[in-house]
């Protein structure tokens, strides 16, 4: 089991690839915030898929007091986000440069799309990491610098 923000969700959706978080996590759960975010609009890569997987479960905060005090500086799916992560001990999946910030400082495992990417070369559930990367930059609008992408391919032996 794993804890989702909505950047995870809907960039893989964007490309067509949120099953890689089944083949990889099993479950997914995302707090009620994550999925008002993800669903609000039907267009939105991932809304459909959110509201029907019975594999991505979303529930209540359980922690209402810590994501109140993350939300000063996080959006409210980031904060708990992070509060249900802390609450379970679960991985946490999430992009944003704020968020990774505090869910390291309460101690939080932590990994963003491109790790999600990376573990899914590495365990076989996907051939080649690159037309990926390439298809969130230009499809998805994911935003990662040039040094960044090659970081990541060299990981993987692609560069």
């Amino acid at each position: 089991m794993v804890v989702s923000d909505a950047s995870p969700l809907i960039n893989l959706a964007a490309i067509g690839h949120l099953d890689l978080l089944r083949a990889l996590y099993g479950t997914v759960c995302i707090p009620n915030a994550v999925h008002r975010e993800v669903t609000r609009f039907e267009e939105q890569p991932g809304a459909d898929a959110v509201q029907s997987l019975e594999w991505v479960k979303a529930q209540s905060c359980p922690r209402p007091d810590l994501a109140t005090a993350l939300s000063e500086d996080l959006d409210a799916g980031e904060a708990e986000a992070i509060a249900l992560a802390v609450d379970t001990g679960a991985l946490l999946l999430i992009d944003e440069r704020e968020g990774r910030r505090a869910a390291a400082r309460l101690d939080v495992s932590r990994l963003g799309l491109l790790g999600v990417l990376v573990e899914a070369k590495r365990t076989g559930h996907i051939p080649v990491l690159r037309p990926l990367i390439r298809s969130l930059r230009q499809d998805a609008g994911f935003w990662m610098s040039e040094a960044l992408q090659n970081r990541v391919l060299e990981k993987v032996n692609e560069r």
